[in-house]
């Protein structure tokens, strides 16, 4: 007796997973420059994943670092609708260029008995330092790519996190090249 063969399955394409991309913006430092930057991000529906902002050693300016996710016609058409902001002075996607990426987390661990010397160890290996600490817990600062974070977090294990506070990812260019009026 011959078996039927299973129907050939059409093959199926996937789409390409959107690329993160690290945009900075030299901001004028004024009230609702950031709300505008949100209302545009918010309006066309693209998401923020990472957002910080800080003043420059120009006090009238800001630099803000946003991360976002999208194919290349999305991201251009993000640095568009940025460019036409009257509060942006100047923007680089500086994930298009050789740069430097970190982001700063601080987390509360649970650390009583012999856990203690494990979350010390651990954060020894990650290159933490540990800025405060209690009879049952640990403050620990980690500064690093994503992916260090991430590893750290995973390896702590989510029974010893407290809480866990990140600044988000900030960057610069390498080299000569960078952001500025």
């Amino acid at each position: 007796m011959k078996c039927a063969s299973p129907p050939a399955s059409t093959p199926t394409r996937s789409l390409p997973k959107p690329m993160s991309h690290i945009i900075s913006i030299l901001i004028e430092n004024e009230s609702g420059a950031l709300a505008r930057v949100a209302g545009l991000f918010s309006a066309r529906g693209y998401n923020i994943e990472s957002l910080t902002v800080a003043p420059t050693q120009d006090a009238t300016l800001s630099r803000m670092t946003l991360v976002t996710s999208g194919n290349p016609e999305i991201i251009e058409q993000i640095t568009k609708q940025l460019n036409k902001l009257i509060d942006v002075v100047k923007l680089i996607d500086i994930s298009e260029s050789t740069h430097i990426e970190r982001e700063l987390m601080m987390v509360k661990a649970r650390a009583v008995n012999a856990g203690r010397e494990e979350i010390m160890r651990l954060t020894k290996i990650f290159r933490g330092n540990i800025l405060d600490v209690t009879p049952t817990t640990y403050i620990i600062e980690i500064t690093g790519e994503k992916s260090k974070l991430d590893a750290f977090l995973s390896t702590v294990g989510e029974e010893n996190i407290i809480e866990v506070v990140r600044s988000g990812i900030t960057g610069i260019l390498r080299g000569e090249r960078g952001l500025a009026v």
